[in-house]
């Protein structure tokens, strides 16, 4: 989720566990301290551009890490409040705290990036894809929220904010499996079994869906709309053939920096490769496009035959032409 959004669902649920007295500060606490999972983004290496990839919502965003963040958040801010003459103890720091960070790896996990929640227990990357990584009817939900809990000092105004945000993240619950079950009924209709399938919100809404599955060998990528009534409507997209390491690269050494690389963003795309259907030397991420029915990714590693021995880099590409956006619009509406 974007990084303004971790603070206002910090910030909130600080607050509604907040005394009147300590209103502003908790919310203050717990604002600051939902940010810091994301100080991993800072964790990268200049000859190593997929270190950044592996580290991302790796250990900071864990449960486990959810108590030391929150000590270290106190150990930063309670010298500040004693020379500011705050009358609010360690303790009361820590708790405000210890809520803030509570949120961060959670919340990054109903989108579908991936998150090792359960570090250092499983490398599993969980993605529960029920809501995008930025929403502005979600994050107006909390704003609001917190801003009236700020302006009359009570806690009701966070409660029912969070009240709210955990029905939104219900709505998206529920349009996940109805996208899902289309998506399945429609492989079905054309004869196709999906070996893999990943349905993902498309930006800034849970109307819209990306869908991405495997049968035979070949990406299906495709949109489904799913509206508050009625049977969701199915967008055909693009296809695009499965990367295939030993049938695409077979001169390619597997002991060469170049193959444990594209072994690494394997794992990171959670196994969804394939070469860009414009730039053959680009591998990408299928899950991830502009349009919800191309099969351009959004970021990808450039595959260097010429140096194997060195990093492979990292692109991305977020350009979306005038035809593409009015497409997503008329799509996004329910246009046929």
């Amino acid at each position: 989720m974007d990084i303004l959004t971790h603070g206002l669902l910090g910030g909130t649920l600080a607050q509604s566990c907040s005394r009147k007295s300590e209103t502003r500060a908790a919310t203050a606490i717990g604002f600051l301290a939902a940010l810091l999972a994301d100080a991993d983004a800072l964790i990268h290496s200049a000859t190593d551009p997929l270190l950044v990839l592996e580290y991302h919502r790796q250990f900071t965003h864990s449960l486990i890490f959810i108590p030391f963040g929150a000590l270290l958040v106190t150990l930063i801010l309670w010298p500040a409040f004693k020379a500011f003459g705050r009358p609010l103890g360690f303790r009361r720091i820590y708790l405000y705290a210890l809520l803030g960070c509570a949120t961060s790896g959670l919340l990054d996990a109903c989108t579908s990036y991936g998150t090792h929640l359960l570090w250092p227990f499983t490398d599993e990357r969980i993605a529960w894809s029920i809501v995008p990584i930025f929403d502005p009817l979600f994050s107006l939900i909390l704003g609001a929220a917190m801003l009236a809990g700020l302006r009359w000092r009570k806690t009701l105004p966070a409660r029912i904010g969070l009240l709210l945000a955990a029905a939104y993240l219900s709505v998206g619950w529920l349009q996940h499996q109805r996208a899902e079950e289309a998506m399945r009924a429609t492989a079905a209709l054309r004869g196709h079994e999906a070996e893999k399938l990943t349905v993902k919100p498309t930006m800034g809404n849970l109307l819209l869906w990306r869908s991405i599955y495997r049968s035979g060998g070949v990406y299906y990528v495709d949109a489904v709309r799913v509206g508050p009534g009625g049977a969701a409507q199915i967008y055909p997209g693009n296809t695009v053939r499965a990367f295939d390491l030993s049938r695409d690269l077979p001169a390619l050494s597997s002991a060469s920096v170049l193959h444990q690389d594209i072994r690494r963003f394997d794992f990171f795309s959670d196994g969804y490769l394939a070469l860009h259907p414009e730039d053959p030397g680009l591998l990408g991420d299928v899950r991830y496009a502009m349009l919800p029915t191309s099969t351009r990714p959004l970021w990808g590693i450039r595959l260097d035959m010429q140096h194997p021995e060195a990093h492979a880099q990292f692109e991305t590409s977020r350009q979306m032409s005038r035809e593409e956006i009015g497409q997503f619009i008329g799509i996004l509406r329910g246009v046929d």
